[in-house]
């Protein structure tokens, strides 16, 4: 009977934060506030009195967590939006992270009379811009493809360093570790974890297209095991695991691999619920009678944050990568924070470094406080600094089933709003030779087109294609979703 109870708390529990995700969308807040919110309200300091103080666990559970929503990030990324962006995302990530913790490290020395551990411990903590909150957040505004894709690989990248600083100054007792030896061992870690999360990507999606499996619901599943493998492997050979976790899901999401959209919807939903599960304990972690005396402290750090160290290395690390005034002002307010600098300040805790319980509740403070403040002003600020979306075209979405006896694939495609392919007709579509239109469902109806059956949008088409030419026939389809049936006139390759 207890488990019977559990279940149905837990599927309640669910469904409210489910339900809390369309609140949050309509406010223009990430749900992350609602979950936390969720986790106070049947906490301690709630009427459902749910005690919860095990930071230990609290420390693995969320660590965990993060890398699930660090693997659906880079699996629902795409490599071709983010890749203009990467240059300047890993400078911000590096050199913008080390610039925003020395500032805030000033800060919090001087304003809150920490000693200098403590200090970049907060500063360090406070680096990272959250995964989970950005996506959130920054996928339904129509921002520039640069700008949206600087922010989402940020907030992928920035992770790696700052775990490793965090835990080398929680598990130092001489105060700030040795500068240059940091400086080695962030290095080594930050490129063994890039290699290793590429090797990872590249061999699992190499044997996932040659490999057919007997079910399609295994695909998702290999995939998201294959990125959280990469975690694994990475620290065992004392390299970054969060690099490694990103980095391999960012190939294996880019690559030609059978059910991709199947594997995103997948790794989406595995993300809600990592998401769901890790600000309710959050919530439940936190001591509400002890959050009230750190607002201020909270308040003096975060504007020094939010108003000086963001804007500072925001616009020194990206001197050189054509980034307008108003992208850079746009990039330093949509510096969300979330559930990554909360659980880095459980690290400190579970060392027993002292003034870590301070540190949390400050942290805590700062992420409620300022992404209430910073959430919904983000369409305002986009207004403001004058930005619009550069791509009115939705991506083509197609979806592979492999044929394995007969080397060949089924493609499943399906025509977008504002996609160029409405109005063309079949054989306008030009397809190689090797590949053709075998179905065409359209309003819950099929049917075998002929030559000069015309497309409409919300159309879905069944394409058999042979694996020779399978790569053309997909670009074929993307370039004439893009610019029409005439692409190849203005260029456009669908690559």
């Amino acid at each position: 009977m207890q488990l019977d109870i559990w279940l149905l708390l837990g599927a309640i529990l669910i469904l409210s934060a489910i339900l809390a995700v369309r609140l949050s969308y309509w406010f223009g807040l990430p749900s992350l506030l609602a979950y936390m919110g969720i986790g106070l309200f049947i906490g301690e300091g709630g009427p459902f009195h749910i005690g919860f103080d095990d930071v230990e666990l609290a420390e693995t559970l969320g660590l965990a967590a993060l890398v699930l929503i660090l693997a659906e990030g880079g699996i629902t990324t795409s490599w071709r939006h983010v890749r203009p962006s990467v240059p300047a995302a890993l400078s911000v990530s590096t050199l913008g992270t080390l610039i925003s913790i020395g500032v805030v490290a000033g800060a919090g020395h001087w304003l809150l009379d920490f000693d200098w551990r403590l200090a970049f411990l907060l500063a360090a903590v406070l680096a990272p811009t959250d995964a989970a909150a950005v996506f959130s957040v920054l996928r339904r505004l129509p921002l520039p493809s640069r700008l949206s894709g600087l922010l989402e690989a940020e907030s992928g990248f920035n992770d790696a360093p700052v775990v490793i600083i965090v835990v080398a100054l929680s598990a130092t007792h001489n105060g700030v570790p040795n500068l240059a030896e940091l400086f080695g061992v962030m290095v080594y870690e930050l490129i063994a974890g890039g290699v290793i999360g590429i090797a990872i990507g590249w061999l699992g999606a190499y044997a996932l297209r040659r490999i057919a499996l007997p079910a399609s619901g295994l695909y998702p599943i290999a995939v998201l095991s294959l990125s959280v493998g990469a975690y694994g492997a990475a620290n065992l050979l004392h390299a970054s695991g969060f690099l490694a976790v990103y980095v391999s899901a960012l190939v294996l999401g880019n690559s030609r691999l059978p059910h991709r959209p199947a594997t995103r919807g997948f790794a989406e939903g595995v993300g809600w619920l990592a998401q769901i599960g890790l600000f309710v304990m959050l919530g439940l972690l936190a001591s509400p009678g002890d959050l009230p005396g750190q607002i201020l402290p909270a308040l003096a750090i975060g504007f020094v944050l939010l108003l000086i160290a963001r804007p500072l290395s925001m616009v020194l690390s990206t001197i050189g990568f054509g980034l307008s005034w108003g992208e850079k002002v746009f990039a330093s307010w949509a510096g969300l924070r979330g559930a990554v600098p909360i659980v880095l300040a459980t690290i400190p805790m579970v060392e027993h470094v002292p003034g870590s319980w301070t540190l949390f509740a400050i942290v805590f403070n700062i992420v409620v406080v300022f992404t209430v403040l910073q959430g919904p002003t983000l369409p305002l600020v986009s207004r403001w600094c004058r930005l619009s979306a550069d791509e009115a075209t939705r991506e083509l979405d197609v979806e592979a089933a492999p044929l394995e006896q007969l080397h060949a694939d089924l493609l499943e495609v399906r025509v977008p709003v504002d996609s160029h392919l409405s109005g063309v007709e079949i054989f306008e579509l030009r397809l190689p030779q090797g590949a053709s239109v075998t179905l065409v469902v359209r309003d819950g109806s099929s049917f075998v087109p002929e030559p000069t059956t015309a497309l409409r949008t919300g159309d879905t088409l069944l394409v058999v294609t042979t694996d020779a030419v399978r790569d053309v026939a997909e670009r074929r389809l993307r370039a004439v979703s893009r610019r029409g049936k005439l692409a190849g006139w203005f260029g456009e390759t669908g690559a």
